[in-house]
């Protein structure tokens, strides 16, 4: 119990910050032998508190950008849920198969955010004057995103922030508060789905509930002053010892 509250406290600081935090309560949870499928829903239901807290924690930065959060929260609506019914249609194998590659590709995403940062960089300040919604190419990608984030969460934040920064002449802090309206918006739609739905562990969800609320305010709060090193050196090598854990058992 104190490692999956711990794990939930980490998950919503780094979610608010970064959007990697169920590459730390997803091995915490399977740890405690909870079967795969079980765990992403308890895991979604108790990010829930933890992304509107970010959210909150970002409400200066959302400033002038209404219009935006909400045409991309639309899709943000549809992805997670389209993403929630395949987690819950899909049989307990396909997911089973399909999550470690998820994982890795997380990993990648969270280890290449660097290389992904500074290219973004590079082609903002090519471009000429800046672009207001993104157009249907964003809200596409990003749509498609929330399917990712309704099915699997990790690494869901990076996505939504790697297409914004290519679409969007925004500071990434504005970038990052629009991130935290998109992810919360599909764990909140997801997580009424699985309330009704899907099996979960009410115990888990509690805890990560909890952690996350807490760690979701201090993430937002003095998330700037961390290092990024850092950061992404624990969430590649908590989901690595993840990967490791799926793929043999």
């Amino acid at each position: 119990m104190v490692a999956v509250f711990a794990a939930g406290t980490g998950a919503g600081a780094v979610n608010a910050v970064v959007g990697s935090g169920t590459l730390i309560t997803f091995p915490v949870l399977l740890a405690t032998g909870m079967p795969p499928v079980t765990a992403t829903v308890s895991n979604g239901l108790g990010l829930v508190p933890g992304s509107i807290s970010a959210v909150i924690g970002y409400r200066e930065e959302l400033r002038g950008q209404g219009r935006r959060v909400l045409l991309l929260g639309i899709g943000a609506v549809l992805g997670g849920l389209a993403g929630a019914v395949l987690l819950l249609t899909l049989p307990a194998a396909a997911f089973e198969r399909i999550v470690p590659a998820l994982v890795g590709l997380a990993l990648v995403l969270v280890a290449c955010q660097p290389l992904i940062a500074r290219r973004v960089r590079r082609r903002r300040d090519s471009r000429g004057p800046a672009r207001r919604d993104g157009g249907p190419l964003l809200f596409s990608g990003l749509t498609l995103a929330s399917v990712y984030g309704g099915y699997f969460s990790a690494a869901q934040g990076i996505i939504y922030v790697s297409l914004m920064g290519m679409l969007l002449d925004e500071t990434l802090q504005r970038l990052n508060a629009v991130k935290n309206v998109l992810a919360a918006v599909v764990n909140t739609v997801a997580a009424l789905l699985f309330l009704f739905f899907a099996e979960f562990d009410w115990t888990a969800v509690l805890l990560i509930a909890t952690g996350s609320a807490l760690g979701g305010l201090a993430g937002a709060r003095t998330g700037r002053r961390f290092s990024p090193t850092v950061l992404r050196t624990l969430i590649v090598s908590v989901g690595t010892v993840a990967l490791v854990h799926l793929v043999l058992h």
